[in-house]
């Protein structure tokens, strides 16, 4: 499995040179570094551990100090672990870009969707509505009934839907394609949405189902589209 730490910037369009338009996520992708390697002798599993974005030694404490000293680099604001298997030829210390991925890849991706506080059932599970007629019901956007489950004894079951915090946790939109890959501008053009805010931090990496690579039709260049224009 293939991983890499990256930023969500937003969403654009990119178009074929068949005159398709594709809807692709930006992922802003600055250079992962390796602070660590896991293996089944020392920690019982193996996995690759990336770290991303330097925080000031004055704003972190001396573990991660001290942790990121040993990779001969600053301290990481973000850390997370890979399962070992593609990266771990790599050595700490070592830097992984963009380009680890490369057009037709797919991926899974994994944020912090959007939080949108407390809600009840009609935004948090689009529940509908209920009757607005004169002299109908007064449970129009009420919950409604609960312990229907063929029981007599009232229990409303485990994981009914009912109002609550809405979003705000972690999430993975799988089987993504990667459409493009820039790794010199450090961005990677992944189609469709992927969960989170502008500036949320991703994970990217190889999707757990069996197809991972598909076939991606040629985008129409900046340099060939300015050459149309003029």
């Amino acid at each position: 499995m293939k991983g890499i730490l990256g930023r969500k910037l937003g969403m654009t369009q990119v178009f074929t040179v068949d005159g398709n338009l594709i809807p692709v996520t930006v992922v802003e992708v600055n250079p992962n570094v390796v602070l660590q390697k896991k293996t089944v002798e020392t920690d019982g599993y193996e996995a690759v551990q990336l770290g991303y974005e330097d925080v000031k030694e004055q704003r972190s404490n001396k573990p991660s100090i001290g942790h990121a000293k040993k990779a001969e680099t600053a301290p990481k604001k973000y850390i997370r672990e890979f399962k070992a298997d593609e990266l771990f030829g790599l050595e700490v210390g070592a830097e992984v870009k963009a380009d680890i991925f490369e057009a037709g890849d797919v991926v899974d991706v994994t944020g912090t969707s959007k939080g949108h506080g407390y809600t009840g059932t009609i935004a948090r599970y689009n529940a509908h509505r209920g009757p607005e007629s004169h002299g109908g019901s007064k449970n129009v956007r009420h919950i409604g009934s609960l312990a229907t489950t063929g029981r007599n004894n009232g229990r409303i079951e485990k994981n009914t839907p009912m109002p609550g915090q809405d979003g705000g946790y972690r999430t993975t939109n799988q089987n993504l394609t990667v459409i493009k890959v820039n790794a010199e501008e450090g961005y990677i053009l992944i189609k469709g949405n992927v969960p989170g805010p502008r500036k949320g931090l991703v994970e990217i990496k190889t999707t757990v189902k069996p197809v991972k690579k598909v076939k991606v039709e040629e985008l129409v260049s900046n340099a060939a589209a300015a050459a149309e224009a003029e």
